[in-house]
This record gives C-alpha cells, structure tokens and sequence, in this order.
C-alpha cells in the first residue's frame, strides 16, 4: 500500500466533506420526509425504525451502519484495495457520528421536494466519494467487486436489496413513503450516472492515417487494446485505417486529445456502449 501523501490529503479531505454533507441530508431531507433510501443507508434507517417501534428505544445510527458494513468492509479489504477500503470505512463511520450528532433542521415539508432534492443530493455526494476512490460503504463494495473482479452486472442484485429493504418498510411504516423513497433512489441513480462514469464504456471508431501510433497511445493511457481495420473511403476510395477501441468514458476526453495531437485529420466516433462481454481492463482500487 503506497502513500502519495498530496493526493492522500486531498482524498481525506473530499471524505471528511462527502459524509458531512451525506449526514446534513440524512437528518434534513431523508427522516424529515421519513424516506428509506437504499443500501446500508436506508437499511440503518429502518432498523433504527423498527427499534421504536417495538422496543421504544433509540439506537445510535452509527453502531447499526458499522455493524451492518462490516461484511462489506471484509469484501473490500480482501478483494478491491486496501487504501481504498479504508478512506470508505472513514466515510462510513464519520458520516454516522456526523448524522448522531448533528441537529436536524427541516427545509420543507413537501415530500415530493424532499424525494427529489434529497435523492440529487445523495447521488451528488455518493459521486463526489467514489471520486475520491472511496465509497460510502453497503452496497457500493459488492457493486464494485461484481463488476471489477467478476464482470458481472451489478444492478440486479442492488435492486433486489432495495426492493427487499422498501418492501418491508411500505408493510411497517406506510407503501406511500416506500414509493416516495424509489423517487428518492431514481433521482439518486440517476445522478450518479451522470456524474461518475469509470464504470461506463464508450467505443472509439477513430479514421486515421497513424493507426499504429494511435493504438500504442491508447494501450499507454487506458491499458486497454485496439483493433486495426483496413477501410476504403466510399468518396474518394481512397484506403484508410479503422482505429476500434472500447475504453472507460472516463477516460474518452483524454484519449481524443491525445489523437488529435498525432493525427489532427483523425475522424473521431464514440458510441454508448451498453454491454461487453470479455475482457475489460479495470485500473485496480489501491
């Protein structure tokens, strides 16, 4: 485990300001609205809800997320990195302190404006961490090792948690907070997708007369391979190469500037690439 102590600083930092935030919208948006969220997140809640009202106790939000994360915590230290698996247990473990001791103030008490602004905050700060190379723990480390270690698409098994986790919710505290709560998670899905993209493919379809050059660039900054196609132009039929490349839309910009810079004549595609089946490299979590 290596430490670059600027970029390590600067990561902790970013934590320290996701689970602040995550827990200013936890008390302000998420119990006011009495919403469960998915994940470790909207489980933790729903224990502490179910705790009183059957047991008239209050629970502390922190010993309920730390427990519930610790099979989690193992998956990360075992099998995705360890620097990252500890700045998330950081984000877990702060982000409950922060939302047991912070007071809650309400914003709003429109439940339709809490779902919504609630679940674009949750997925700005969600983004904002695993930006950082971190997560803020539950299901994000099975997600990331299915879809690092095992290619698998992890979103059936994350919906199938949630669904599990607003099912019992709808039965004990009302189906209409458990529907506020799938727009709560819409919204936050929907910002995560937008926001944080190392886990979305783009295919490059790059005409070139550099083929061989292009092809070592992008094996040099993605670690991903290419094929080269020999085509004909239907215009001029004049033969040209056909760069053909799938890469992390992370990484797109960085690639299209860096063939702009060998062949400025280079015609550049990108497609949505929705599936791949294969081999796919993965830079690994530290």
């Amino acid at each position: 485990m290596r430490f670059d102590w600027k970029t390590d600083i600067k990561r902790l930092v970013m934590v320290v300001i996701a689970s602040f935030v995550m827990a200013l919208n936890i008390k302000s948006f998420v119990r006011t609205g009495n919403l469960f969220p998915g994940g470790a997140t909207g489980l933790t809640l729903l224990v502490q809800r179910l705790f009183q009202l059957y047991a008239h106790k209050e629970i502390s939000y922190t010993l309920v997320n730390v427990l519930l994360n610790a099979f989690p915590v193992y998956i990360g230290f075992r099998f995705i990195g360890k620097k990252f698996t500890l700045l998330s247990c950081l984000m877990i473990f702060l982000t409950g302190v922060w939302t047991d001791i912070l007071p809650g103030f309400v914003i709003t008490q429109d439940i339709l404006l809490i779902s919504i602004f609630g679940g674009i905050i949750n997925g700005a700060v969600i983004s904002f961490c695993l930006s950082a190379d971190a997560t803020t723990g539950g299901t994000d480390f099975i997600g990331i090792f299915l879809s690092e270690r095992k290619a698998m698409d992890s979103f059936p098994m994350v919906l199938g948690i949630n669904v599990v986790i607003l099912g019992v919710a709808g039965y004990f505290f009302g189906w209409d907070r458990a529907l506020y709560s799938i727009i709560f998670q819409y919204a936050s899905t929907n910002v995560i997708h937008l926001l944080y993209r190392r886990y979305q493919q783009g295919t490059l379809l790059i005409v070139t007369e550099k083929a061989e050059e292009i092809c070592k660039e992008i094996y040099h900054l993605c670690h991903h391979g290419a094929t080269i196609i020999n085509a004909e132009g239907s215009y001029a039929h004049q033969q040209h190469q056909v760069v053909y490349s799938v890469v992390s839309r992370s990484e797109t910009g960085e690639v299209i500037q860096k063939v702009k810079e060998i062949d400025p004549q280079a015609f550049i595609n990108i497609v949505d690439t929705r599936q791949i089946s294969g081999r796919f490299y993965f830079r690994p979590e530290d």
